[in-house]
């Protein structure tokens, strides 16, 4: 289907047509159109322009409305202050566009004509090691993003690089090596995530303490690290246990998060070793990095350490090893060269800011990003406790994802369970809604802040049935899904010709919207516009039940239609918002 022009284009349209009627030097002139309290569109762009035509802005103004043509979509377009234009729009055109939206199973969201190819690199977990609050945004944000692209047409490759390589591995391989029984599991059963944890967190810190205590077994872990970077196969095999055994663990937390994380997006540091001497040559054939001090570096004009000596990107260190950068350069290389990106997205801690700016200036120096490939780095805050400090447990320890996720469906079930004798939940519906509920509560917290801030984690916030949740949103999806149980003979029908209630009106012009804002959030990689918008659009919902009756009392039949038109509308448009953000939408709560 063709997308559905929206009303603010529509009326910039008619706006266009005035003005090149009216000052056919100025028809390319942009009319600076934009939602408004006055009414329901303001103008603004004739100010500028009477600045550029050197002319009386009212008088301008003035000229453009009468030489707009007689249309059905404009009301009223009024003159108001020093040159804005007031607009109001019929009650039809807000209700035939929308009917337009209806029609589309897609609610008129248009794919991006120009759409490319995103590799989205996000959830990034270290291998035997255990996840934290502090891998939730990575994961929450990325998976955002991967939605809202996909639905506006990009190819979006997803990779999940996990550190899985470096000098530990060394210590953690020779342990398993003269204590073979390790990783060895209780019972023939699948083996829970818990359980692949524990054994790691066992065998990691036992390792340690023998690393540290042990000088003979530090110098055999040493020499292992060499056995494995050289590719020795009994290495290797060990080494992959230790990944398979943290995919275990991993997969269980992103299963408890509702993501999908697939095993071939899964390529970790380690993906990329046989591209490291060959990245480190061409950059040091073309001169893009030196060798300084025996290290090969990159040195950049605005990248000074605090004594104002520059501070270089270390490709490859003295002694021959390689550095995150080595790999991230290779990364690039691959995701442009075989995986045809034209876009990188990189969904990383602020805190790697630096680091990443050095490595996407060198990968332009290089010439594999250039005017057609662009990385981004979608930088995110750090998650704090209630106190605004770092999020960490009473003991001052990092908090455990899972222990996280786990108490946020707890809360959540206590909260659906109150409701849940007035509705009539089953057991397996508040359990399974207490789910959908809590991780959905701990997914709208993150994403409603702009990425770059921090932002706090409260609980008791997140699964308020009031304010701006997750939990708010989800009871406007069910609480409209309950009407149509109650709604017997009467269907949503779209009519125009019915003259609009003002809380209608609102309702209607923010659901036009929605097309808008989703292409806003994915151009600008900004979940949180999404989320701001379908918060406004439950508040105005409930504005719009509370003043608007659609069963009780009864209005005319055509009227209740209209309604029950607007009531599908706003739950449709709630279910794939909310949907993009990776949230689910429980029929009944």
């Amino acid at each position: 289907m063709a997308s559905v022009p929206s009303l603010a284009s529509t009326v910039q349209q008619r706006l266009a047509d005035g003005l090149s009627a009216a000052l056919p030097d100025a028809a390319s002139a942009d009319p600076l159109l934009r939602r408004s309290d006055r009414a329901d569109f303001q103008a603004n762009g004739i100010l500028a322009l009477a600045k550029q035509l050197k002319g009386n802005p009212r008088e301008l103004a003035t000229k453009v409305v009468e030489a707009i043509p007689a249309n059905d979509v404009l009301k009223e377009v009024e003159v108001s202050g020093p040159g804005f234009l007031n607009i109001t729009v019929t009650d039809a055109a807000i209700i035939d566009t929308l009917a337009a939206r209806a029609a589309d199973a897609r609610l008129g969201v248009p794919f991006n004509e120009s759409a490319g190819t995103t590799v989205i690199d996000y959830a990034q977990p270290n291998v035997a090691k255990e996840m934290h609050v502090g891998h939730l945004r990575s994961a929450v944000i990325g998976a955002a993003m991967v939605e809202i692209l996909e639905f506006t047409g990009e190819t979006v490759v997803r990779r999940h690089h996990i550190g899985d390589w470096g000098t530990q591995f060394g210590m953690l391989i020779q342990y398993l090596i003269e204590h073979p029984h390790e990783l060895d599991h209780s019972s023939g059963a699948e083996v829970s995530g818990e359980e692949a944890m524990s054994n790691l967190n066992r065998l990691y810190k036992a390792s340690r303490a023998l690393f540290d205590s042990d000088e003979e077994f530090k110098t055999r872990a040493r020499a292992r690290v060499v056995d494995l970077q050289a590719g020795d196969e009994e290495t290797l095999a060990l080494w992959q246990r230790f990944v398979d055994e943290s995919k275990i663990y991993f997969y269980s937390v992103f299963d408890k998060l509702d993501m999908d994380i697939r095993d071939g997006d899964v390529v970790g540091e380690s993906g990329y070793n046989d591209m490291l001497v060959e990245t480190c040559r061409i950059l040091e054939e073309s001169g893009v990095a030196i060798r300084s001090e025996g290290a090969l570096c990159v040195f950049f004009d605005d990248v000074k350490g605090p004594d104002g000596n520059p501070t270089p990107l270390i490709v490859q260190k003295s002694d021959g090893g390689f550095g995150y950068a080595a790999t991230d350069l290779s990364a690039i290389r691959d995701r442009v060269r075989n995986l045809k990106a034209t876009s990188l997205l990189y969904v990383v801690d602020a805190r790697q800011s630096l680091h990443f700016k050095m490595v996407f200036e060198t990968a332009r120096r290089a010439g594999w990003l250039n005017d057609e490939v662009k990385a981004v780095q979608l930088a995110f805050g750090t998650v704090l406790g209630k106190d605004g400090k770092p999020f960490k447990t009473r003991e001052g320890e990092t908090v455990r994802l899972v222990d996280l996720l786990d108490e946020a469906v707890d809360r959540a079930t206590a909260v659906v369970r109150e409701k849940a004798e007035k509705v009539g939940l089953s057991e397996t519906e508040i359990v399974e809604n207490g789910r959908y509920v809590g991780i959905g509560a701990v997914k709208y917290a993150d994403l409603s802040t702009s990425a770059a801030r921090d932002y706090k984690f409260d609980l008791d916030q997140m699964v308020s049935l009031n304010g701006d949740t997750s939990v708010y949103l989800q009871y406007a999806y069910a609480r409209i899904r309950s009407i149509f149980g109650k709604a017997g003979d009467r269907t949503p029908v779209a009519h125009p010709e019915l003259e609009l209630a003002a809380a209608e009106r609102a309702l209607g012009l923010h659901l036009d919207q929605f097309a808008e804002t989703v292409s806003e959030a994915a151009t600008e990689y900004a979940p949180h516009k999404l989320t701001a918008y379908l918060y406004q659009l439950a508040s105005l919902y409930t504005t719009f039940y509370d003043q608007c009756p659609v069963i009780k009392p009864e209005p005319a039949k055509e009227v209740a239609e209209n309604r029950l038109f607007l009531c599908d509308l706003t739950a449709r448009t709630l279910h794939q918002g909310m949907a993009l953000l990776g949230i689910r939408t429980p029929e009944r709560l």
